[in-house]
C-alpha cells in the first residue's frame, strides 16, 4: 500500500538515532517504552540511560530494591509503572528463567504491559506483526482518513487498531511500527503539522478539507479532583522529621513529610490549634516559615499545597509510625515525588 511504503521512506530518511534503535534485545525495548510513555524523548533518553547503565539486564533490574528503582524514577511522575516494571523483572526471572520474553501473548500477561507496549516490544524485538497504536498513530490515522471517532472511546480505540493492522507491513512489521510512531511525533504534529512537506498531503483527507486542527477528536476528561496539603517541616538535631507513604494513595511507599490532608485551604493558625495537630506537635509551637502556595498538578488531581516549618514542637509526640527522622544524606537516598524533591532542594539551598 502506497501509505505504508511512504511512511517507511520517510523513515528511513529522517528516522533520530535513538540508543534503543540499535538492539532487538527485549529488556532493553522494554526499559525505553516504559520511560518514553511517561514524558518527551528529549527529557527521557537521560533516565534510559542511567536505567540502562546501572541495570544493563533483567537480572540486575529484579535484584534491586524497590526503593532503588523508585529513586531513579523521581521525577517521571506515575510511580506505579515504576513499581510495576519492578515486579514484572522478578516476574521474568521467576516464570521465565530470567529470558525477557519477546511475544505478543507472553508479554501482554506480564505486569504493567498493555497492548501497545506489548505490540512494541514484541514488533521491534522480533518483528511480530502487531500494529502499535499510541497517541502518535492515532493522531496520523485520524488525519490522513478522516475519521472523527473520538479515540478515547471503546469504539475509536477498536476502529484504529483494526486499521493500524490493515496498513501493517507484515514483512517489516518493526520497521512500519517505529516509522508510523516518528511519523507522527516529527511530521504529523499535534498543533503545528509540517504539512508544505508532508509525502502524503495529496491524499491526506484533513487537509483536503481543512480539518487539521479538528482531528483528532478526544471526549473531555473528567474534571481534576482538588486537595489541600498541608506539609510540615519540622527538624531537630539536624534531622528532618518525614514520612512514609502507604498504600491506597498517590505516591506509594515514597516519602513525603508529616501531611495534615484539609477539604479546603486552611490558614495557618487554624491549622495548628486544630486537635489532630496539637496532638502530634503540642500547643507551643512556633511557626518559623510558610511557603507561597503551591499547585502540583497530577493526571487527574490538583494539589494546593502549602509548607509549614515549625519550631519548638513537643519533643516526646507519638506520631503516626510512618513518620521518622533521617540526615540529609539519608534523605537524598530515598524515593520522593517530583513536589517533596523540589522543596528539598531549595530548602537546602538557602
Amino acid at each position: 500500500m502506497k501509505f505504508s511504503a511512504e511512511i517507511i521512506e520517510w523513515y528511513q530518511k529522517h528516522k533520530r538515532d535513538l540508543p534503543w534503535r540499535n538492539t532487538n534485545d527485549p529488556y532493553i525495548i522494554w526499559l525505553s517504552e516504559i520511560i518514553m510513555q511517561q514524558t518527551r524523548v528529549e527529557q527521557g533518553i537521560p533516565y534510559f540511560q542511567r536505567f540502562a547503565e546501572k541495570y544493563p539486564t533483567v537480572e540486575h533490574f529484579a535484584s534491586a530494591s524497590e526503593d532503588e528503582i523508585l529513586k531513579l524514577w523521581q521525577g517521571l511522575g506515575y510511580y506505579s509503572r515504576g513499581r510495576n516494571m519492578h515486579q514484572t523483572s522478578q516476574a521474568v526471572m521467576e516464570e521465565h528463567a530470567g529470558y525477557f520474553p519477546k511475544n505478543y501473548d507472553t508479554l501482554i500477561r506480564l505486569k504493567g504491559i498493555g497492548e501497545y507496549t506489548a505490540a512494541a516490544i514484541s514488533s521491534f524485538s522480533s518483528n511480530e506483526a502487531k500494529a502499535v497504536v499510541d497517541g502518535n498513530v492515532f493522531r496520523l490515522l485520524s488525519r490522513y482518513f478522516g475519521i472523527d471517532t473520538p479515540i478515547n472511546t471503546g469504539k475509536g480505540k477498536k476502529i484504529f487498531t483494526d486499521l493500524a493492522n490493515e496498513l501493517l507491513d507484515q514483512k517489516q512489521a518493526g520497521i512500519f511500527n517505529q516509522a508510523i510512531m516518528e511519523f507522527g511525533s516529527l511530521q504529523c504534529k499535534p498543533k503545528i503539522p509540517d504539512c508544505p512537506i508532508c509525502p502524503l498531503q495529496t491524499s491526506c483527507e484533513a487537509r483536503l478539507k481543512n480539518r487539521i486542527h479538528e482531528l483528532p477528536v478526544k471526549i473531555k476528561s473528567q474534571k481534576s479532583k482538588e486537595r489541600y496539603f498541608n506539609y510540615i517541616l519540622a527538624i531537630k538535631n539536624d534531622k528532618v522529621l518525614i514520612n512514609k507513604r502507604r498504600s491506597g494513595d498517590i505516591w506509594e511507599n515514597m516519602i513525603d513529610l508529616p501531611l495534615f490532608e484539609t477539604e479546603s485551604r486552611t490558614e495557618v493558625p487554624e491549622l495548628i490549634q486544630s486537635e489532630k495537630f496539637i496532638n502530634a506537635f503540642g500547643k507551643q509551637v512556633l511557626v518559623r516559615s510558610v511557603s507561597k502556595p503551591i499547585i502540583h498538578v497530577l493526571s487527574h488531581q490538583k494539589l494546593y499545597t502549602s509548607f509549614i516549618q515549625i519550631e519548638h514542637f513537643t519533643e516526646d509526640f507519638r506520631p503516626d509510625q510512618s513518620w521518622f527522622y533521617v540526615s540529609k544524606k539519608e534523605l537524598e537516598k530515598l524515593p520522593q515525588p517530583k513536589l517533596i524533591f523540589q522543596f528539598f532542594e531549595n530548602f537546602f539551598k538557602l
